[in-house]
């Protein structure tokens, strides 16, 4: 029997230079670097991985730097934000945090939930929500524990039609819970990342690009699953991908019918079966098959350093961008 996912396993955006990644992420937004890898798709290109101090499914979001490529623009049918969950009260303390780091910020209320929004260097538009979740942060970095990011809470995502991605997603197990103006908000099951706010609105067509979202990935228990998940999606005449090997875990990508990418992802083996949790993000680890070329890799990837005490958690000007981000319209609000 197939079941229900719990929630957000991650969430994947494209982003320009890997060092101003880095110092945001870890710097300004006290993220752990989990993993210093490389796109299996393209492996001169780093993937990088964030989340709380034990790499938890549910906290973990990640990065695909592009430093040569245009910058997107929102429009359907995209993801067009993500947020992260802090605790509540916290919100003063992350205004006054991220202004000090030069990154403009935007208060916003829906559902009964207060959040700021911001864009990180790239411009790729994100949020604190103030919702607490039972997720241990990075202790380690430089947010104090009562104020730091628990993880993911959720994503917004401009499909070409809602109705279509609403019906994959109950599929995948996800409920309506509340519906504001043209905003429909579903949830996941679990207790931890289960937010997927469907937008119903007119828009232009997106563009990819740095600043824009390439998918999110929910969590699904096992190969076996993943495998019960692609016949049934197929015989629904929806667009699936082979199951893919991403050495963390293994996944299964689908285009659903009204455009959005939701990546299925198993829980095992995750973050520990090349580092110790003690070392994450220390070094550049390559799947297996990638090894036998490290050297060329190493040549061709920048240099970058994660950012430290020692450094100042990397302040180098943080953000450079305002809250709305590379677009010009309000498409994903």
């Amino acid at each position: 029997m197939l079941s229900d996912t719990p929630g957000i396993h991650h969430v994947t955006s494209m982003v320009g230079d890997p060092q101003a990644n880095l110092d945001f992420y870890v710097g300004t937004l006290g993220l752990r670097l989990v993993k210093r890898t490389v796109n299996h798709e393209d492996v001169l290109r780093y993937h990088l991985y964030y989340g709380n101090g034990a790499g938890d499914l549910g906290t973990v979001y990640t990065c695909f730097p592009y430093p040569n490529e245009p910058p997107g623009r929102r429009g359907r049918p995209q993801i067009t934000g993500a947020s992260f969950a802090v605790p509540e009260g916290s919100l003063d303390f992350w205004a006054d945090r991220l202004a000090d780091r030069g990154v403009d910020t935007e208060r916003i209320s829906r559902f009964d939930e207060s959040a700021l929004r911001f864009a990180d260097p790239s411009g790729t538009r994100l949020e604190l929500v103030a919702a607490d979740q039972p997720v241990a942060p990075w202790n380690d970095g430089p947010i104090p524990e009562c104020t730091a990011i628990r993880g993911i809470h959720g994503v917004t995502a401009l499909p070409t039609n809602p109705f279509a991605t609403a019906s994959v997603l109950e599929t995948l197990g996800f409920d309506l819970v509340d519906e504001e103006s043209d905003r429909v908000r579903y949830r996941a099951g679990g207790d931890r990342a289960t937010v997927v706010d469907l937008l119903d609105r007119e828009a232009e067509f997106g563009r990819e690009g740095t600043g824009s979202f390439h998918h999110v990935a929910v969590r699904v228990a096992d190969e076996e699953q993943l495998h019960e998940w692609h016949d049934l999606l197929r015989e629904r005449d929806i667009d699936v991908s082979r199951v893919r090997d991403r050495h963390y875990y293994k996944a299964l990508y689908v285009r659903e019918p009204g455009g959005i990418l939701i990546e299925l992802s198993t829980e095992a083996p995750e973050f520990g079966v090349d580092e110790s949790r003690e070392r994450f993000g220390e070094s550049l680890v390559l799947p297996p098959w990638a090894e036998e070329d490290r050297e060329m890799i190493e040549g061709q990837l920048p240099p970058v350093e994660v950012p430290t005490a020692a450094t100042g958690w990397g302040r180098r000007g943080g953000g450079d961008r305002s809250a709305d981000g590379t677009a010009d319209d309000r498409a994903g609000d």
